[in-house]
């Protein structure tokens, strides 16, 4: 908590505050703040609780990154703890997908000073959401020049080949609640941020792949219930499981063939890959539940075959 405090305190003086630019590549130094939001959210998880799902698929990911082509999950997202619960789970057996993916990020994650210390640490392409573009109308233009620098700084990546991107198609943090369960549920994805991805990966030399992707991390730290406008939102957080699951890749052309209208095709993309994060989603939450289950629905926790690192390695 003190190292929170002294990174906010930073980024609430302007004369020394950070801007990240459309395309933000981690910080390691030379303060480490990658190893800073880590260390944080490491005490917030309850590894012994959480799991990993389908990691012959996230072998299958490495490899496509290893040959030169491109990934992109198209991810539900519940928390701001999102990016470090992903690399949590991931650094055990994947420590290359869980340092070097890019996450796309809306505004209040680079712009909220409770926030930044924590993004400073990831690499992100830094994009205004649809949900906040009218927030301020006088910023409008600017927003949309922003998104339009961002959108060649993705194709430039991709065109490089071998990037993992990360994406919320939903525009922002899961909100819904089973009324059932009582337990949060992935909101819908737009079609449009689907297609988008879409288009860009196809567009690029290399080739890309399309992957839905599941993940729990909503206890950890809730979202408000409803969407804020003004920046300084109340954090709560607490210790809890949370697991992460890659579904089988989009097969875009078997998918799409036959549908000739525009939106009709997107929208079937988006309602497939929501679909496959829906009963991915709702089998991890069975496994967390019910652990006895987890070996025959395809979930580990590999995390336990290493010893905790010790305390230096963390600072």
């Amino acid at each position: 908590m003190a190292s929170v405090c002294e990174r906010v305190l930073i980024e609430l003086n302007p004369a020394v505050a950070y801007t990240f630019p459309s395309h933000h590549n981690r910080i390691l130094e030379p303060y480490n703040y990658y190893n800073f939001g880590q260390r944080y959210i490491r005490g917030l998880v309850n590894f012994n609780a959480s799991f990993l799902g389908h990691q012959d698929r996230f072998a299958q990911v490495r490899a496509q990154l290893a040959a030169g082509e491109n990934v992109v999950l198209l991810a539900n997202h519940q928390t701001e703890a999102d990016p470090a619960v992903f690399a949590l789970l991931l650094e055990a057996e994947f420590p290359e997908l869980a340092s070097n993916v890019i996450y796309v990020a809306g505004d209040r994650v680079v712009t909220d000073p409770l926030c930044k210390p924590f993004s400073m640490g990831r690499n992100l392409f830094c994009v205004h959401s649809k949900k906040h573009m009218d927030d301020d109308p006088v910023s409008k233009a600017e927003k949309q020049a922003t998104n339009r620098r961002t959108l060649k700084a993705m194709q430039v990546a991709l065109n490089e080949g071998g990037k993992l991107l990360w994406i919320a198609p939903s525009g922002g943090r899961d909100r819904s609640i089973d009324a059932a369960t009582g337990e949060n549920i992935p909101d819908a994805f737009d079609p449009s941020a689907v297609e988008l991805m879409r288009a860009l990966v196809t567009k690029a030399k290399p080739q890309g792949h399309l992957y839905p992707f599941a993940m729990y991390s909503y206890r950890v730290m809730p979202p408000p219930k409803t969407v804020e406008k003004s920046i300084g939102e109340q954090r709560l957080v607490f210790h809890s499981p949370v697991g992460i699951a890659l579904c089988q890749e989009l097969d875009v052309d078997a998918l799409l063939e036959g549908v000739e209208d525009k939106e009709a095709r997107q929208q079937k993309l988006a309602d497939a890959a929501f679909e496959a994060v829906m009963e991915e989603y709702m089998t991890m939450l069975g496994v967390i539940s019910a652990p006895d289950t987890a070996a025959e629905k395809g979930y580990s926790q590999p995390w336990l075959n290493y010893p905790t690192p010790p305390l230096d390695q963390w600072l």
